[in-house]
């Protein structure tokens, strides 16, 4: 493997699935896709933006189920082998202040492991969506902090340690509705509470992501930069269409951007993508690494109703960004 992978542990038993024979594509979906469909827990309308980690040699996660009254809520879930997955079918109650606990709805979780913690982000509702930032040590009892930033913002994205320091954090700025515009930044932290000395990173500079971007799973360290896979959105004739790509970014100074390819890595071009509650949307939460090999697995919202799965190799995606930036 010619890039290094940074502080990545091993995880031989990640889901994994061959490229496809005659396909080139850095990128490839699991054969079997959706791995995780819409009806999975009772009462369930959808479940699609995964956050799944690795969990005492297995995996679990936070996910997004909307239920058939339509409230947008998180569930968490335990896997053996993070394809076939228990769910709670309660949603998750955090521990905490009520008057941070209070909420009007939870969608789009990200979960991180940082230090001796998991600790979870998500769009919360707070007088207006915000990134509520939670914690668990084992998936069964979650606290609760208080929430990153005032109203609007989303896609709070943190990194898997410390910078110079501070914890570090993505998000995009947005409004109230369902946002025509959006650029990803990174704030920064002493203590997961205060969050300053927000940069820019970078925004809708590209065609397939003409309308607005934003972080997608963990930022994954190795020796070419932060590996930072995003989503982003073109507004066609039809509606948005949501699709996702890749950057590298200064170690040290993420707001920096080393090398962001120009072509999107995937869009929905499969119909379990493009039809569903909002049609034509990939939108990856997670990703897994298996560090000694480079084998990473993404896991992504498809048409906000299933959650697919795709396969790549980190030495090969790093490649692709800086051949095609």
């Amino acid at each position: 493997m010619s890039v290094k992978l940074i502080n990545m542990p091993s995880l031989p038993n990640i889901p994994w699935e061959e490229r496809p024979a005659g396909s080139s594509h850095v990128l490839w979906r699991y054969s079997k896709n959706p791995v995780i469909k819409r009806d999975e827990m009772p009462h369930s309308n959808s479940i699609f933006n995964s956050a799944v980690v690795p969990y005492q040699g297995h995996f679990a996660g936070v996910f997004r189920a909307d239920n058939t009254s339509r409230v947008m809520d998180i569930h968490s879930g335990l896997s053996e082998d993070g394809l076939k997955w228990t769910f709670d079918p309660d949603p998750i109650v955090f521990q905490g202040d009520p008057e941070v606990t209070a909420f009007q709805y939870r969608y789009d979780p990200r979960v991180c492991w940082i230090e001796d913690r998991y600790y979870v982000t998500w769009c919360n509702g707070y007088h207006g969506p915000t990134i509520g930032v939670g914690y668990t040590y084992d998936f069964k009892t979650f606290y609760q902090m208080e929430n990153a930033y005032l109203p609007f913002n989303r896609n709070g994205v943190l990194f898997p340690r410390r910078i110079n320091g501070k914890y570090v954090m993505f998000s995009r700025p947005s409004d109230n509705g369902h946002t025509p515009f959006g650029d990803i930044y990174v704030s920064q932290s002493p203590d997961m509470e205060h969050w300053g000395f927000h940069r820019w990173v970078m925004g809708t500079s590209l065609p397939w992501c003409s309308t607005k971007i934003g972080a997608g799973p963990i930022p994954i360290e190795t020796s070419e930069g932060w590996l930072l896979i995003y989503h982003g959105v073109l507004t066609s004739c039809n509606g948005y269409v949501y699709s996702y790509s890749a950057a590298l970014l200064d170690i040290d100074k993420p707001w920096k951007v080393i090398a962001r390819a120009k072509p999107y890595l995937m869009s929905p071009q499969m119909i379990y993508e493009q039809v569903g509650d909002v049609q034509n949307v990939t939108f990856p939460c997670a990703a897994l690494v298996d560090g000694d090999t480079g084998r990473m697995a993404i896991y992504y919202g498809a048409a906000d109703t299933v959650t697919g799965l795709a396969f790549t190799h980190v030495d090969e995606l790093v490649d692709w960004v800086k051949e095609n930036a």
